[in-house]
């Protein structure tokens, strides 16, 4: 998989997306970030410790986070994506559902769109991604927990994401998908999916796990967001014993040292 001037080998190494949140909201580092100093302040650390892919969110997509307007969004990401594309080497991602945000974007820089609708929240969507021939992630999303059989009813629901991608002129080649933890889905649903996170597999596409500080992991440990990286280390493993390309985490470095170990230990396994 090509994104931006980067070949990724999807099916021999697991790669970091890093979160970089321009939001004063979100769940875990909400506000912290939310400057163009200090935004670029983080970046540079993510750099220096592993990351291959800065993922820029304008909105807070947390539980019950309060929408806000494309001007806005636009607003906040565009001048962190044009600044980032002069000082790194390294592909960017916008994390976005509207597609005015994401031609914003991809025209100020960016080289994925990252859609937590998986292109059904925003009918233009799929038309802007395929214009501008931009890789993109479509994660599994719905606005109710209610399903007849969870995995079978989660790759159906990709299944429709992936038949709008294609008859919009997305090619193969530029969409990974993600199973969406945390969204649509109940504390024991989360669950099931990460157990079976390997079936989204089954589609044919390369898949990000995107677990990082989430309720799943609070919930679990009964600790708050900010002290979930062990958990989220263990999903981090979990995702790539079960074959997931990327990941998209807060923090960098830990998730770094976790995956370099892991595969190893899973390199050594195939010689022997």
């Amino acid at each position: 998989m090509i994104i931006g001037q980067k070949t990724f080998d999807t099916e021999h190494h697991t790669y970091i997306m890093g979160i970089l949140n321009v939001t004063p909201d979100s769940f875990s580092d909400g506000g912290k970030y939310n400057s163009l100093d200090s935004a670029l302040y983080h970046a540079k650390e993510m750099a220096e410790n592993g990351v291959d892919i800065f993922d820029i969110g304008g909105e807070s997509t947390r539980p019950g986070h309060i929408q806000i307007s494309d001007e806005e969004e636009i607003e906040r990401v565009v001048p962190i994506i044009a600044k980032l594309k002069t000082e790194f080497d390294i592909p960017i991602s916008i994390d976005t559902y509207k597609s005015n945000v994401a031609e914003a974007a991809i025209q100020a820089g960016a080289d994925l769109v990252n859609d937590i609708w998986g292109l059904k929240y925003d009918e233009k969507m799929a038309g802007v991604i395929a214009k501008n021939q931009t890789t993109c992630c479509l994660m599994h999303n719905r606005d109710n927990t209610e399903y007849s059989n969870f995995i079978e009813d989660v790759l159906d629901d990709l299944k429709e994401t992936i038949r709008l991608a294609k008859q919009a002129g997305i090619e193969d080649d530029k969409i990974m998908l993600d199973p969406g933890i945390g969204f649509g889905k109940t504390y024991e649903m989360n669950l099931e999916m990460m157990k079976h996170v390997d079936s989204i597999q089954t589609l044919g596409y390369p898949v990000l796990l995107g677990t990082s500080r989430k309720s799943m992991i609070g919930l679990t440990l009964d600790l708050p967001a900010d002290q979930r990286e062990e958990g989220t280390l263990a999903t981090t493993v979990i995702g790539m014993m079960k074959g997931c390309s990327f990941v998209r985490v807060h923090d960098v470095k830990a998730n770094y040292r976790a995956i370099k170990m892991t595969e190893a230990i899973m390199r050594k396994h195939e010689i022997n």
